[in-house]
């Protein structure tokens, strides 16, 4: 439990050593402009607009914030203050979850594999799988008291939100309808929640470091503190967040379904040193053994494959090693011609 930033923050006053970033990687001084030009795209609107708008901002940023989406604001609000309750929970509360067993299925960390890090990442994690419900919500913690009803809640309504934003997409692919049912995203939906403390020198650290989301697609709730950065045209631009709306990102699984028509963009997160910061994603992925290959209807002599046929599992276990080193983890999984 010592390595929980949120149970010590408050009495740091310089930077661990051991969270330092190499100076190529470290966020700096240099102040990142905020992107006035990532798409809005209200759902509240034209089917056929619609598609063409996340088909557009999928293909050119990998990113839009979407507002009208039918997520009450009352429970978007509820969900994040619930999440800052954990955090702040006594550190005897928060030890029942503490793991570095990446098998735990409702599991409270730092990294992915803290022991093995050269460097580690300025943030705390909860994560735990929920869909299906029932099957998930008792792993789930009793402290705070609203945790599970307003999680519960939060989760089914984000879950058909993004089967949601899948089928629009899965139309504006051209793909046949309900491909995205089944394996690929029917069984699978994970919730994890970032907590970024106040760091006594933010230029030195990172909350997470560059990289694309293994999954499918990701739904963001960052809350009213900005940090999300993406890399569009080798330049970093700020996410800025909006009153009730979620940041969705396409992630690399989508990309190569879609056989590189859509893009899973960079991202990362920095860190303030007067406020925290607290997000929660949620990740609609693929079941383990399932295999991901860009769909057979997008590919021809014309437009030849340009990923190989895979398992969702194995790939995870590449991407973790690939982005903790800087490496692409589709740079394997690439055909070359």
């Amino acid at each position: 439990m010592a390595q929980l930033l949120s149970n010590t923050c408050s009495i740091q006053s310089v930077v661990p050593e051991s969270y330092i970033m190499p100076p190529e990687r470290r966020p700096g001084q240099h102040v990142v402009p905020s992107c006035n030009t990532i798409p809005v795209i209200d759902l509240d609107g034209n089917r056929n607009e619609l598609i063409q708008e996340i088909m557009k901002a999928s293909q050119e940023y990998g990113f839009f914030q979407l507002i009208n989406h039918g997520v009450s604001e009352e429970l978007m609000k509820d969900v994040m203050v619930v999440a800052k309750e954990f955090f702040d929970l006594p550190v005897e509360e928060k030890e029942r979850f503490y793991s570095e067993d990446p098998n735990q299925t409702c599991r409270l960390k730092t990294s992915a594999d803290f022991a093995k890090e050269k460097v580690h990442f300025w943030r705390d994690n909860l994560r735990h799988p929920c869909h299906p419900l029932e099957e998930n919500l008792q792993q789930w913690p009793e402290n705070p008291a609203r945790y599970r009803e307003v999680f519960g809640s939060y989760s089914v309504e984000v879950r058909n939100l993004g089967l949601q934003i899948l089928d629009l997409i899965c139309e504006g692919l051209g793909l046949e309808p309900g491909y995205f049912e089944g394996g690929l995203t029917q069984s699978q939906m994970m919730i994890s929640i970032n907590h970024y403390p106040p760091c006594p020198d933010p230029t030195l650290v990172l909350g997470l470091p560059k990289h694309g989301d293994p999954y499918t697609l990701t739904l963001l709730n960052q809350g009213d503190v900005p940090g999300l950065q993406v890399l569009k045209d080798e330049q970093w631009v700020a996410v800025k967040p909006l009153p009730n709306a979620f940041v969705v990102n396409i992630n690399h699984m989508l990309q190569i379904i879609s056989n590189g028509k859509l893009k899973s963009a960079d991202h990362r997160v920095v860190v303030s040193s007067n406020v925290a910061r607290t997000t929660i994603a949620s990740f609609i992925h693929p079941s383990k053994d399932v295999l991901i290959e860009p769909a057979k209807s997008l590919v021809s002599e014309a437009n030849p494959p340009l990923y190989k046929c895979f398992t969702f599992e194995d790939f995870i276990r590449t991407y973790i090693i690939d982005t903790h080193e800087g490496k692409d983890p589709l740079e394997c999984l690439m055909i070359r011609s």
